[in-house]
């Protein structure tokens, strides 16, 4: 089948991810989120008046921006290598 383990040894299980992988994530995270919370909203509650709130500057510069941002710390998160040595 596979390799026998020997007697008394366990095997060591160890986490992909660190602290610092988990707080990179969280700040893509707060990103997307605030990316979100400011591309909603501007909406009109009669349908025949017409309101140019919803193009405004928040909504089609600045929360994709975030979102885009907060994606690539996203990626940032999962591609860094916590156990890579440093230099001293």
């Amino acid at each position: 089948m596979g390799k026998k383990q020997q007697a008394g040894k366990k095997p060591h299980s160890e986490f992909i991810f660190q602290r610092r992988n988990y707080i990179f994530m969280f700040i893509g995270l707060i990103c997307i989120a605030l990316g979100f919370i400011l591309m909603s909203g501007g909406g009109s509650d009669d349908p025949n008046v017409f309101n140019p709130d919803i193009y405004n500057f928040r909504r089609i510069r600045l929360a994709p921006t975030l979102v885009l941002m907060g994606l690539g710390i996203e990626v940032y998160a999962i591609l860094l290598n916590p156990h890579k040595k440093k230099k001293s």
